[in-house]
């Protein structure tokens, strides 16, 4: 299939993403948006003083950027004393003990984005509850031991990035498993999109995410339509609170 750019444009128009702030963040260099999303990360403890980041290799994979530009956005980051590069058995890269607050000015252009952010999340909370209700009733055996196994994938992830990988495999198909040829490509854009914003969560908050793919995978299995819709429901709604952690509370970042 061809795209071209008039069809882009439509495309984004109709899923609001050609608003000022959205705009915003579709200007940012590759390498800000790395810069944005761990700085926030750091700002709202999410990665906490001395917490060591997963390799770059999956850090590029989760924020679907190159390795390249994620070890320039580290560098910087070391610059402005939110990172830290340590060697030795031990060593990798860390969050400094004491990192300055507000220290992101690309952060801005996210924080400007919050209500775009909120529409996001309605966009996939609709096509997330059609999308599992669908599912119940076509999901074939393969698929269900495929969710099964990521599932246990983030279960056992040593990390943010690893379990992002796995949540986006599952969810994808899920989509793949209503039997609706292009359902997964409609689904994707929005989630695509929407992972844009997220942030680097604390595993034990990721990990207890991942009791609603268990229930949803449950209700799959048994090919109740109406529990499944249920658990896409809680599980994407839940976004609207945690999303950014009240990210306009941030305040101004440091010019």
């Amino acid at each position: 299939m061809v795209t071209t750019t008039a069809s882009v444009g439509q495309n984004a128009s109709a899923l609001g993403l050609d608003s000022p702030a959205m705009a915003g963040i579709r200007r940012l260099k590759a390498i800000d948006t790395v810069r944005a999303r761990i700085g926030m990360a750091v700002d709202l403890g999410l990665l906490a003083p001395g917490e060591r980041l997963p390799p770059v290799d999956q850090i590029a994979r989760a924020m679907d950027v190159s390795e390249i530009t994620v070890r320039r956005a580290m560098v910087s980051l070391g610059k402005d004393g939110l990172l830290e590069r340590r060697r030795g058995r031990n060593g990798g890269t860390l969050v400094c003990a004491r990192p300055p607050h507000g220290a992101v000015p690309e952060a801005g252009a996210y924080s400007a984005a919050s209500e775009e952010v909120h529409d996001l999340i309605d966009r996939r909370l609709l096509l997330e509850c059609g999308v599992a209700h669908l599912a119940a009733g076509s999901v074939t055996g393969e698929q269900l031991q495929r969710l099964d196994r990521l599932v246990e994938a983030m279960d056992a992830a040593a990390d943010w990035a690893v379990f992002h990988a796995a949540d986006a495999a599952f969810h994808l198909t899920v989509a793949e498993a209503t039997g609706v040829p292009s359902a997964a490509r409609h689904y994707g854009d929005v989630l695509r999109e929407l992972y844009r914003y997220y942030l680097p969560y604390p595993m034990d908050y990721l990990r207890s995410s991942n009791n609603g793919h268990r229930e949803l995978l449950s209700a799959l299995t048994n090919g109740d339509a109406g529990t499944a819709g249920d658990c896409a429901h809680r599980h994407v709604e839940v976004l609207h609170r945690t999303m950014f952690m009240g990210l306009p509370s941030l305040g101004t970042p440091a010019q």
